[in-house]
């Protein structure tokens, strides 16, 4: 019972982390269509801009500043080179935003090293905010879930309730009315890529401390924001978040599991005779790759995801 109350907060925990970071790349391609592929590099550039301005100005102002200034750089990119990228495919954005997540990581490494970064949790929020059992769960792993719940929260509002939410989900269907209408089409799409990047660089504030601050973070990411995108269903903000929690569950209660394949059949009431090694794995070490074989057997039996739209 504590190992699965224990493992069942940290997995929800980790997950709602992992929904910070997907939930921007799916409100910009829910929004503009396009898969960000260096969306990533601005969960790396907020956990190094928290981590200097930590520095200088203490936690507490460098998480309210680094991510306005992350989506000022999530800006930048969307006016001066996705927006031209954009004008000639699909093929031109991705090779633009891939080529960006290796730029951003080389610029990280001239300005703060190849080395792991000392960016802590703050004092603030040290402590244990209750024991379970014999184990504590830390104050600062509340503080994360607080801030995630909260940020699904305001998305959905805004997109729901909001003029401005209104006027965005109208640029994206109807634009060609929208620019009729008066609105500056190009500038709701900046503003929305901003945003995203904003979003993921809040997701790197709160997590580069809680996790490791160094150039590989973002490669370490990258791979499961897009599994979960896929899973929940792309541009699905609901789905992302479904998907999020799922992933961020199991994997935690697969890396606690001692247990072989044969053994997991076995609880199902299955028999299995082989001797192969790929039977005696076990669920430990089939947990890093278990989101992609998530991700396999969704496009398989649910192509467009948990909660995607039909086409």
């Amino acid at each position: 019972m504590e190992f699965t109350l224990i493992s069942l907060l940290n997995g929800v925990t980790y997950g709602l982390l992992l929904f910070m970071l997907c939930g921007g790349l799916t409100l910009i391609f829910s929004m503009m269509g396009i898969l960000n592929f260096a969306h990533a590099s601005f969960y790396m550039l907020g956990a190094y801009l928290a981590f200097q301005l930590s520095a200088w100005l203490g936690f507490w102002p460098a998480f309210f500043l680094a991510p306005p200034l992350v989506g000022v750089a999530g800006a930048l990119v969307e006016r001066y080179g996705l927006r031209r990228a954009h004008r000639h495919g699909h093929v031109a954005e991705l090779l633009f935003t891939f080529g960006l997540s290796f730029l951003a990581v080389e610029m990280v490494q001239l300005v703060w090293g190849k080395a792991v970064v000392d960016y802590r949790v703050p004092p603030s929020l040290e402590g244990t905010l209750f024991t379970l059992y014999s184990t504590s769960f830390p104050v600062y792993k509340g503080f994360m879930m607080l801030v995630s719940v909260g940020m699904l929260a305001l998305l959905a509002a805004l997109l729901a309730y909001t003029r401005t939410g209104l006027i965005i989900k109208a640029a994206l269907s109807r634009p060609d009315m929208m620019q009729a209408l008066g609105h500056d089409v190009p500038r709701i799409f900046t503003l929305v890529f901003a945003g995203g990047a904003a979003l993921a660089g809040l997701a790197g504030v709160i997590g580069g401390n809680a996790f490791v601050t160094e150039p590989g973070m973002a490669a370490a990411v990258g791979p499961i924001v897009f599994v979960v995108v896929v899973v929940g269903g792309l541009g699905s903000l609901l789905g992302a978040f479904v998907a999020s929690l799922l992933i961020g569950i199991l994997q935690t209660f697969m890396v606690g599991w001692d247990y072989s394949i044969i053994d997991v059949a076995r609880l199902f009431g299955m028999q299995l005779h082989s001797t192969s090694a790929l039977t005696r794995l076990s669920l430990t070490q089939l947990a890093p790759i278990m989101p992609y074989l998530l991700m396999v057997a969704i496009l398989i039996f649910r192509p467009r995801g948990l909660m995607g739209a039909r086409s």
